[in-house]
């Protein structure tokens, strides 16, 4: 997703996910800015389609039953591991496996089974400009 003129890239990621993913939480760390090419961004500014993406990782706290784009997107849950390896872009595996590395050395992730483990299913959200 993009982020609007109006508001804050923290808004906007939050935006997004109930958007895209029909979750709504709690933005719990800046896993880091990332650059990539895109193709369909290519234009007379950017001719190359340079893009910057903010990822962050999202504590849910609710699953909502129906959201704006559930009809061309679809809702799954996996754990990190398993993120990174549907991930199509380096780009993405790169954030995810340093953002969530440095979460879990931080301890912001516990370490214990019962609660928010490195292996808990996750929702990843990037914001892209």
């Amino acid at each position: 997703g993009g982020w609007e003129n109006d508001e804050t890239v923290e808004e906007a990621a939050l935006r997004e996910a109930l958007e895209e993913a029909g979750v709504r939480g709690h933005l719990k760390e800046f896993l880091g800015y990332y650059e990539f090419k895109s193709k369909t961004l290519q234009d007379e500014f950017s001719p190359e389609g340079l893009c910057k993406a903010a990822m962050f990782a999202l504590l849910v706290k609710e699953e909502l039953e129906s959201w704006p784009e559930q009809s061309t997107r679809q809702r799954s849950w996996l754990t990190v591991p398993e993120a990174i390896e549907c991930c199509r872009h380096p780009w993405m595996r790169e954030a995810l496996e340093k953002g969530f590395l440095k979460l879990y050395a931080d301890h912001m992730i516990s370490t214990s089974k019962e609660a928010n483990h490195i292996d808990s299913p996750v929702h990843c959200q990037g914001i892209f400009d």
